[in-house]
């Protein structure tokens, strides 16, 4: 019984459980299996990620008072982060890995740095 590759046809040679005719055959089908899992994943990292850098670059010090029209002028989006803090007086931070904003009055916002 000949075995054929499920990517590309051509003949298996070699061990009697090897599915695919080379690596590259293998990559592409798994990568092409998965395209639409991984997408929306990495386009959710990459906004993370874009996230992070705005409040690192927004909170030189730590601590940093900034407005709503700032994080948006730089292209930060409110419904990506990685955690919630509600504190004991009911303040909910929210934080993307270790850098956090606390929504003040007046469209203001508190920068945050946690310590890892």
């Amino acid at each position: 019984m000949e075995r054929t590759c499920p990517e590309c046809g051509d003949k298996i040679i070699g061990r009697a459980d090897k599915k695919f005719c080379s690596d590259a055959c293998r990559n592409s089908y798994n990568n092409a299996l998965n395209k639409d899992t991984k997408n929306i994943i990495r386009t959710t990292n990459n906004r993370l990620r874009k996230n992070h850098r705005i409040l690192e670059l927004l909170n030189t010090k730590d601590k940093t008072k900034v407005t709503k029209n700032s994080l948006l002028k730089h292209g930060f989006m409110f419904d990506y982060h990685t955690g919630i803090y509600t504190t004991k007086s009911g303040s909910t931070y929210f934080y993307i890995y270790d850098q956090g904003y606390l929504p003040l009055d007046n469209n203001f916002y508190l920068l945050v740095k946690r310590d890892v």
